[in-house]
């Protein structure tokens, strides 16, 4: 085998101006893999942080109890109309029996309890409408990353702090330590203090919510001992469904993936990322026509050579060695460039995570760099077996005659 890797390499270096352009050819195979695979996975994370940075993965919330039946006595059910249990009203009773439970989960890194209610915000004659969500504390940048969002203030949520996006504030010419009244839609009104303007970037965030402390929550919405949903982040937002199932099975609460509060976000995902290993498969299809044409024509180049080897009392299964291992050098070589001009090239672009309007987002850790490598020298091996088997299949004789 050592010596029909010489022979192999002998071959290759016979004609370094075709070995340099099909190494070269295979090189740019692998740079366009490498290029849509970071480019994918940079456009696949700016669309979820800029339309998920504000959800939550899995939200979970109190079961809604089954519909009764009401027997006519006239072979013949009537459905009531559906009704706010007490339960629904109040919310998760004792979340932290289930919350320890749902935090153990492998998958789960971030977990807030919440206390969400309507209301709206007043100050002099401007109104405006709001979302209220009561935090903890500690859970205030839990599910939305609000110390990347922050433009003013604190995230600190006192009793009377009040956090506000950048729009709703400048509606209401708000800014920090103004005051304004909510006033809540079970009738209660408080005064609060503004402590912190952030800006998303997701219209109805920045514009129509409000976050307050889940004491004061608690006090404005009469919820003393529940909450209204729990919000999750997990390490791989992909496996939300999953999470969300075993979640349902554990504690018998309604789980609901973000998969299915943002399902056109998901399918413009899948079909993204469908799309994206549509385009690597041509790449790696260049990559194995070209290696099989070039050694194709090798083969017929070399058939007085292969036939005297053959004549030698060289094998069949050296004479296929010679030519895979001639594939083989041509795929890892070719690998290899390709990853270094990647690398070269990708590295100073603009990285998904600070890419603006009109900016291509790319994330080199996303380039399967290795996965490129290895693809190209099997593809690259697997393209020299065909060229490989003519070349063990000549006729010494032959050969030799021409």
């Amino acid at each position: 085998m050592r010596y029909g890797f010489k022979i192999a390499l002998r071959y290759l270096t016979s004609n370094l101006a075709q070995t340099g352009l099909l190494v070269f050819g295979v090189a740019v195979a692998v740079f366009i893999f490498i290029f849509m695979s970071a480019l994918i996975g940079g456009l696949a994370d700016l669309m979820v942080n800029r339309t998920l940075g504000s959800l939550a993965h899995v939200t979970v919330t109190a079961e809604d109890p089954d519909l009764p039946l009401l027997d006519t006595g006239a072979e013949a059910t009537v459905l009531l109309a559906r009704q706010k249990s007490t339960r629904a009203e109040t919310g998760i009773l004792d979340a932290a029996p289930f919350l320890s439970v749902i935090n153990t989960l492998p998958s789960v890194v971030a977990s807030s309890v919440q206390i969400k209610g309507a209301g709206v915000l007043v100050r002099g004659e401007r109104v405006r409408q709001v979302s209220v969500t009561g935090l903890a504390p500690k859970d205030v940048t839990a599910i939305i990353p609000f110390e990347t969002y922050l433009q003013r203030g604190t995230l600190e949520l006192s009793g009377d702090g009040l956090l506000i996006g950048a729009t709703l504030a400048a509606d209401m010419n708000l800014s920090i330590d103004s005051p304004v009244t909510l006033r809540t839609n079970t009738g209660a009104t408080t005064m609060l203090r503004v402590t912190g303007i952030f800006f998303t970037g997701a219209g109805q965030v920045d514009s129509a919510s409000a976050y307050i402390n889940i004491g004061t929550a608690r006090s404005l919405f009469n919820i003393p001992n529940a909450v209204s949903r729990i919000e999750l982040k997990l390490t791989d937002l992909y496996d939300a469904d999953r999470v969300a199932k075993r979640i349902e099975d554990m504690t018998g609460l309604d789980a609901e993936p973000w998969t299915e509060a943002a399902e056109q976000l998901y399918e413009g995902l899948k079909a993204q990322s469908n799309t994206g290993l549509i385009l690597k498969s041509f790449a790696l299809v260049t990559i194995v026509i070209g290696v099989a044409s070039s050694l194709m024509l090798s083969t017929y180049r070399r058939r007085p050579e292969v036939g005297i080897m053959r004549a030698m009392g060289a094998s069949q299964s050296f004479i296929l060695f010679v030519f895979v291992m001639q594939g083989a050098l041509i795929g890892i070589l070719g690998g290899a460039f390709g990853a270094i001009l990647g690398i070269a090239v990708l590295t100073p672009l603009t990285p998904s995570d600070v890419a603006q309007t009109g900016q291509l987002p790319i994330d080199v850790a996303q380039g399967s760099i290795r996965l490129a490598i290895v693809l190209t020298a099997i593809g690259a091996t697997l393209a020299a077996i065909l060229p490989a088997r003519a070349a063990s299949r000549i006729d010494p004789v032959e050969a030799i005659g021409q």
